[in-house]
C-alpha cells in the first residue's frame, strides 16, 4: 500500500476536568520534521506524543496543535496567569531600570507582546498540582486522532498510487513506440553508416583498417538506443515492484526517478530519427510528472 505524506485530523476530547482540540497535519519532506505546538505545563507529553509519532510515521513535515482549558470553557479561550504576568512585567521592570543606569533608551513593550510571552496565557486555563492523570487521558485521546491521520494518508496514497501506476503504463507504452521507431531507422542509420565511411576515408588517405573500425564501431554506438531501452524496462519493472511493497518507499522512489530521467535523456540525445525525438520528449514530460507524484509518497 502507497501512504502519502499528506495527510488532516483533528479531534475534541475531554476528561480530567478539561476539555481539548487537537490539530494534525502534515505535507510532504525528506525526512520526518515534527513540530508540536503543546501547552508546556503537561508534564511528559511532548516526549510521550513524539515517541508515539515516530513510531507510526516514516516522512513528513508534520505540524500537531493542542489546545486545553476547563471543561466547560472554549479550548483555547483567553485567560491570563497573573503569577507569570507579575514575574514578566517585574523582569521588564528591572530591564527598563538597568537600562536607564547605562544611558540607554528602551521602547515601553505593548500589551500585545507582554502577552505573547510564553507562559503568559498558555497555562492559565488550567493548572493542577499534578498532570499525571491528564497527560494519560490526552494521549488515549491521541491514539484516535493519529489512528484518523492515519486512514486519510492512506486515503491519499491509494489515490496517488493509480495515478503512478498508470504512468508507469503510460511510460512502457513510449519505451515500446521506441524500440519499434528504433528498429524502423535501419536504413537511415545504414545511410549515415555509409556517409561516416566515405567522409573518413576522404578525409585521410592510408587511414589504416584497425583505425577505420574503430570510428564505424564508435558512430554504430552513437545511434545504438537498445542498452537504453533495456535500463528503461528494468526501471519500469522496479517501479510496479516497489509500488506494490508496504510501507516507505519514496527515497526508493525518489532515487529510481533520476534512472529513468538520465536514460530517457540519452534517448533522446541518440535518437537521429524525428520520431524518435518526440517520443522521447513525450517520455522525459510523463517520468518528469511520476516524480513530482513520487514526491508524496512516504
Amino acid at each position: 500500500m502507497t501512504i502519502s505524506m499528506t495527510g488532516f485530523a483533528n479531534r475534541k476530547g475531554a476528561g480530567q476536568g478539561c476539555a481539548w482540540s487537537w490539530d494534525l497535519r502534515s505535507v510532504n519532506g525528506k525526512g520526518l520534521d515534527l513540530r508540536l505546538r503543546l501547552p508546556d505545563w503537561v508534564e511528559g507529553l511532548e516526549t510521550a506524543l513524539r515517541a508515539e509519532m515516530t513510531c507510526a510515521l516514516q516522512r513528513g513535515n508534520v505540524s500537531l496543535s493542542l489546545k486545553l482549558a476547563r471543561e466547560g470553557v472554549e479550548a483555547g479561550a483567553f485567560a491570563v496567569n497573573r503569577g507569570a504576568l507579575s514575574a514578566a512585567l517585574q523582569a521588564i521592570s528591572d530591564i527598563e531600570q538597568l537600562a536607564m543606569t547605562r544611558g540607554v533608551s528602551l521602547r515601553s513593550a505593548t500589551t500585545a507582546e507582554i502577552l505573547a510571552l510564553r507562559g503568559i496565557t498558555d497555562n492559565a486555563a488550567f493548572e493542577p498540582e499534578s498532570t499525571e492523570a491528564l497527560r494519560r487521558a490526552l494521549m488515549a485521546d491521541f491514539a484516535g486522532l493519529l489512528a484518523d491521520f492515519q486512514l486519510m494518508r492512506a486515503a491519499e496514497g491509494a489515490a496517488l498510487q493509480g495515478v503512478i501506476a498508470a504512468q508507469i503504463a503510460r511510460i512502457d507504452t513510449l519505451c515500446a513506440q521506441a524500440a519499434t521507431e528504433a528498429d524502423a531507422r535501419g536504413p537511415l542509420q545504414s545511410a549515415a553508416l555509409k556517409e561516416a565511411v566515405a567522409r573518413i576515408l576522404g578525409a585521410a588517405e592510408g587511414l589504416d583498417e584497425t583505425r577505420l573500425m574503430q570510428e564505424l564501431a564508435l558512430v554504430a554506438v552513437k545511434g545504438d538506443v537498445t542498452e537504453e531501452l533495456d535500463r528503461l524496462a528494468a526501471h519500469i519493472a522496479a517501479a510496479r515492484s516497489l509500488l506494490a511493497e508496504t510501507g516507505a518507499m519514496g527515497r526508493k522512489f525518489d532515487f529510481l526517478m533520476q534512472e529513468f530521467m538520465r536514460e530517457a535523456n540519452t534517448l533522446c540525445s541518440k535518437s537521429q530519427s524525428k520520431t524518435l525525438t518526440r517520443i522521447g520528449l513525450d517520455l522525459k514530460t510523463v517520468i518528469d510528472q511520476m516524480r513530482e507524484q513520487v514526491q508524496n509518497v512516504e
